[in-house]
C-alpha cells in the first residue's frame, strides 16, 4: 500500500540522482532530497527532520555531540526512505551567527586614468581582504561605485581619478565554522556546498518586483528573527535579531505550564494582535482539567513579546530606505503562521503592502505533509534545495534474503544539470588573492537612483568558492 507521505517504490528505483539539502535551524535540523527540472520545478522524494532544540541555540551548535547525533538520524531517515546512500549534501547556514557590514574600498588614480574591469576585481580583492575580530566574510556584494562625484553600477570604460567601491560584507563567527566543521564531519556527511540561509530563502520566496522595487523579508524563526533588506535587486541590510516564536511560547509557560501546553495554547488561541473591543475579560481558555488561562493575559503577554520583536525589527530598516521599499513587507517562517501576524506589523511599521510567503515561487510537487502543509516552515530548506546542482546520490541499498543491507558498488551517473563535485570543497586548496593597491575605510553611502542594477559579477556564484577557499585556510591553520 503505497504511503500518503511518500512516492511510490517505482519513484525510487528510478531517481538514481537527486539532491539533497540540510538547514541548521534552532529548533530542529530538516533534510530533503529531491530532483529538479529544467524549468526550475521540484519534486521532493523526501524529508526528514530532528529535534535540535537541546543541541543548538539561535542557529548556533553548542553541543557537538547531539548536533552531530541529530545529523546522522536525519541523513539515515533520508537514506532509508531513498534506498540510496547520500554522498554529499548542500547545507544552510544562518543563525545569530550572521551579520552584515558596510565598507568602501577607495583608490587614486592618475588623470585620464580608464577604469577597467581589473581595477574592479581589486577593489573587491581589497574589500575581502578586511579583517574583522574572531570573524571572517563569507560573501560581499557590492552595491555601487563612486567614480569621482558619481554613482555608477558598472564603472568600466569611465575615465576619472577617484574609484570609491561600496561594499556589504556578510561576516560569521569563527568558532560557529570550527563546530559546524567537526559536527558534519564527525556525522561523516561530504559538502557538496555551503549557502547562506537567509540569501536561499529570498531567492525562493521574494518576487522579482519586489526585490526591483525594494522589500522587506522578515524570517520569524524558533529563537532568532532575520531581517533582510533588498533595494534595486541588491541585498542592502542583513541581521539575525536574537528573538522568536519559542520567546513567546516560554512567556506562555511563565504562568506556571509546561512548554508543550505553552505551546499548544499559542498555536490553538493565541493573536498577534486582538482589538480591544474584541477582548473578552470572561472568557477562559483551558490548559487540562484543572488549569485555565484567561483571555485577557494570553492577550496581555503575547502581544508585549510581539512588539518588543516589531520594533526590533523596524529598527533595523535603514533611514535611507524610508518610504522607497515599494516592495512591501514579506513575512514567512513558522512564526508568521500566527493569527493576525500581517496586521500586527501593519500597525508598527509604516508600510502598508505586507504580505506572508507561506510557500516558496517553485512549483513543488510532492506528497509529503510537511511540504503540502504550506505554512512556511520549508521554504528555507527548500530554497537550498533550488540552489543545489550537484548530484548527491550515492550506491544504491538493497536487502538479501536475510535482510542484511547490501551496497551496490555502482554509483548513479551524473546528467548534464547533476555533476559529481570532484573533491570534498573543505579539502580544496585557497587561490592567492591578487594584491591590490588602495586605502580601505567603513563608512555609509549613498543609494544609487539608477533603475539598473548589477551585483558584483559572479559575487553570489563565488560564494561557494570563496567560503571553500576559506574552510580551506581554517582548515590548514588547525593542523
Amino acid at each position: 500500500m503505497k504511503s500518503k507521505n511518500r512516492p511510490d517504490k517505482e519513484t525510487y528505483h528510478m531517481a538514481k540522482e537527486f539532491i539533497v539539502a540540510i538547514e541548521i535551524g534552532s529548533s530542529k535540523i530538516t533534510g530533503i532530497a529531491g530532483l529538479k527540472s529544467r524549468d526550475g520545478g521540484i519534486t521532493v522524494l523526501a524529508v526528514a527532520k530532528e529535534d535540535s532544540s537541546e543541541s543548538i541555540r539561535k542557529g548556533v551548535a553548542y553541543n557537538l555531540d547531539r548536533t552531530t547525533s541529530c545529523l546522522k538520524k536525519v541523513i539515515s531517515k533520508l537514506r532509508g526512505t531513498l534506498r540510496t546512500e547520500i554522498a554529499y549534501a548542500y547545507v544552510g547556514i544562518g543563525g545569530q551567527s550572521i551579520r552584515s557590514i558596510k565598507n568602501t574600498v577607495i583608490k587614486e588614480l592618475p588623470d585620464d586614468t580608464v577604469i577597467s574591469q581589473d581595477m574592479v576585481d581589486e577593489l573587491m580583492d581589497s574589500n575581502r581582504s578586511m579583517s574583522y575580530p574572531d570573524q571572517e566574510i563569507l560573501d560581499a556584494i557590492t552595491q555601487e561605485y563612486k567614480v569621482d562625484m558619481q554613482y555608477q553600477l558598472d564603472p568600466v570604460g569611465v575615465q576619472c581619478t577617484h574609484l570609491e567601491g561600496n561594499f556589504l560584507n556578510i561576516l560569521w563567527r569563527s568558532s560557529y565554522y570550527r563546530n559546524l566543521k567537526k559536527c558534519l564531519e564527525n556525522a561523516q556527511i561530504a559538502i557538496a556546498d555551503v549557502y547562506i540561509a537567509p540569501l536561499a530563502l529570498a531567492d525562493s520566496v521574494l518576487t522579482e518586483a519586489e526585490r526591483r522595487s525594494g522589500c522587506v523579508l522578515v524570517d520569524l524563526g524558533a529563537q532568532t528573527t532575520t531581517v533582510s533588506v533588498y533595494y534595486k535587486n541588491i541585498l542592502r541590510h542583513l541581521v539575525v535579531l536574537p528573538l522568536g516564536a519559542y520567546n513567546i511560547t516560554k512567556d506562555i509557560a511563565s504562568l506556571q505550564m509546561e512548554e508543550q501546553d505553552a505551546e499548544y495554547i499559542k498555536r490553538r488561541y493565541a493573536s498577534a494582535y486582538t482589538d480591544t473591543k474584541d477582548i473578552d475579560d470572561t472568557l477562559k481558555y483551558s490548559i487540562d482539567q484543572d488549569r485555565s488561562i484567561e483571555s485577557h493575559e494570553l492577550i496581555r503577554i503575547v502581544e508585549a513579546r510581539l512588539d518588543e520583536i516589531i520594533s526590533n525589527v523596524k529598527n533595523q530598516i535603514p533611514e535611507e530606505y524610508d518610504g522607497r521599499l515599494l516592495g512591501g513587507l514579506i513575512l514567512t517562517g513558522g512564526g508568521a503562521e500566527l493569527n493576525n501576524i500581517e496586521e500586527a506589523f501593519r500597525r508598527k511599521i509604516e508600510i502598508n503592502k505586507i504580505r506572508t510567503a507561506k510557500f516558496v515561487n517553485q512549483p513543488v510537487s510532492s506528497n509529503h505533509s510537511d511540504i503540502t502543509a504550506h505554512n512556511g516552515m520549508m521554504n528555507t530548506v527548500l530554497g537550498l534545495l533550488a540552489k543545489g546542482n550537484l548530484n548527491c546520490a550515492g550506491s544504491e541499498i538493497s536487502d538479501d534474503l536475510f535482510g542484511n543491507i547490501n551496497h551496490s558498488t555502482s554509483v548513479a551517473r551524473p546528467s548534464e544539470s547533476l555533476q559529481k563535485p570532484s573533491e570534498t570543497p573543505i579539502n580544496r586548496q585557497p587561490e592567492k588573492p591578487t594584491p591590490a593597491e588602495s586605502d580601505v575605510q567603513t563608512k555609509d553611502t549613498d543609494i544609487v537612483d539608477e533603475e539598473d542594477t548589477k551585483r558584483e559579477p559572479g559575487a553570489l556564484s563565488k560564494f561557494g568558492k570563496s567560503l571553500k577557499d576559506f574552510i580551506s585556510k581554517m582548515a590548514s591553520e588547525e593542523e
